[in-house]
């Protein structure tokens, strides 16, 4: 099994998307402050660029802004660098990119173009596009739509796809969901995976963990993040979703595997 902090780790990406999205719902605008409560051993102190790209990745953002003191990208720093040339489309980050954002000031560098080139990397990743744009002038959104010059980090995949394939291919699955007929048509039709519809549960598994989900006979028909811990997964099959809290004494999410987690064969 993954050693713990890798499911608590998933549990708490889960737990932030989940709210991150009902705020966006709800109109609320998220503010995301770096401090003690973020910060990991992979994210210094004051790196809000690679922070920004996280949270973009994991909402699902279309788009990451990161407004600096430059506009964009240049291909050597132009303060010092007549001859710097403004990159305004980076289709695909090289090493000869990752040469002109330069090395960091020091251990404890809290930003520059190193860490924004870093963020891109993420970004692109998770299918967000990224914009480095001048956030000194008034309205710097409305002046970028109007033509002032920025760089744009290109993504080769959707924020969609790309989670599709993260789930497909990067987790290795600690249980089977075995589902009917019909649950099996649903998630062809893309629609989440609901307790009513699972036949069996098998392994041993936390919230926020992949599992296989496969049809009666036997044929693999997904991988997902599943909702539920294998015990009380197991506690509810076959079961509709408002009958959830009189089973579990909480009310638990209605889908078992949400239609964002699941990542189905031949899509």
């Amino acid at each position: 099994r993954a050693p713990p902090q890798d499911t608590e780790e998933r549990r708490r990406y889960l737990n932030a998307r989940a709210t991150t999205l009902k705020l966006l719902e709800e109109r609320a605008v998220p503010v995301v402050n770096e401090n003690d409560t973020v910060a990991t051993s992979e994210i210094r102190y004051g790196d809000n660029d690679r922070l920004a790209a996280r949270v973009a990745t994991m909402i699902g953002a279309d788009l990451l802004v990161l407004f600096s003191d430059i506009d964009g990208l240049y291909t050597a720093p132009p303060a010092s660098d007549p001859k710097a040339e403004h990159l305004p489309v980076i289709a695909r980050i090289t090493p000869e990119i990752d040469a002109m954002a330069g090395g960091p000031a020091s251990e404890l560098s809290r930003g520059g173009m190193r860490t924004k080139v870093e963020a891109a990397k993420i970004a692109i990743s998770g299918g967000t596009q990224m914009m480095i744009a001048d956030g000194r002038v008034k309205n710097p959104l409305k002046a970028v739509a109007n033509g002032a010059r920025c760089s744009w980090f290109l993504a080769g995949s959707t924020p969609g796809a790309a989670r599709k394939t993260w789930i497909a291919g990067s987790l290795e699955p600690r249980g089977t969901l075995t589902i009917d007929a019909g649950a099996a048509r649903a998630l062809q039709g893309g629609a989440s995976l609901l307790p009513v519809g699972v036949r069996r549960v098998e392994g041993s598994f936390s919230r926020g963990d992949a599992v296989t989900i496969r049809a009666e006979d036997g044929t693999v028909l997904a991988r997902g993040l599943v909702a539920y811990d294998s015990e009380d997964a197991a506690r509810i099959l076959g079961r509709s979703s408002r009958e959830i809290e009189a089973v579990l004494g909480y009310p638990g999410r209605a889908a078992m595997v949400h239609r964002d987690d699941l990542a189905v064969v031949g899509d």
